[in-house]
């Protein structure tokens, strides 16, 4: 009996969810200027084992990437995401390859591609906390730059996402 809930203390799974301190932010280029927009509402959560990671879901709702150029290029951001039809961006753990990379597979306008994010990552027996960036190419995900002054401005085809993710035990 002794040995069989030891077995089961050590294989324990906490569970984090994702705290409002987390942020996130997507940096690009346009033929005119760099822009930056912000993911305003975000959710997610972590089960690990000893704080390590075995599960991860993180979402972001497109309606909320807002940036500061106001509603026109949020707008036409929006439609590039295909809002409609996919109000959400998101990310799936698949596997910790090491303590500095996440596998994964990211969903965007629909598209699901496997991709590797490099992280720091700080653990204690309260918190989780993810940063780092990852560079996106928008047309791996079916994503036609936006355009805008009748394609006199084009939106560069390549993102970097920034993200300070800290998830806290629930």
């Amino acid at each position: 009996m002794l040995f069989l809930s030891c077995g089961l203390v050590s294989s324990a799974q906490d569970t984090f969810s994702l705290s409002d301190g987390s942020t996130m932010t997507i940096d690009g280029s346009s033929t005119i200027h760099d822009w930056t927009v912000t993911a305003n509402t975000m959710s997610g959560s972590v089960k690990a084992e000893d704080t390590a990671p075995k599960e991860i879901n993180f979402d972001v709702d497109v309606e909320n990437i807002k940036s500061e150029r106001g509603p026109t290029m949020d707008n036409k951001m929006h439609a590039a995401l295909k809002k409609e039809e996919h109000p959400k961006v998101s990310f799936k753990l698949s596997e910790v390859k090491n303590e500095s990379t996440l596998i994964g597979t990211l969903t965007i306008a629909g598209q699901e591609k496997t991709v590797e994010v490099p992280v720091k990552m700080n653990a204690s027996g309260e918190s989780i906390k993810l940063a780092g960036e990852q560079k996106i190419t928008l047309q791996d995900y079916g994503i036609e730059p936006p355009t805008a002054m009748f394609g006199q401005i084009i939106v560069g085809d390549d993102v970097t996402v920034k993200f300070d993710l800290v998830f806290v035990k629930s």
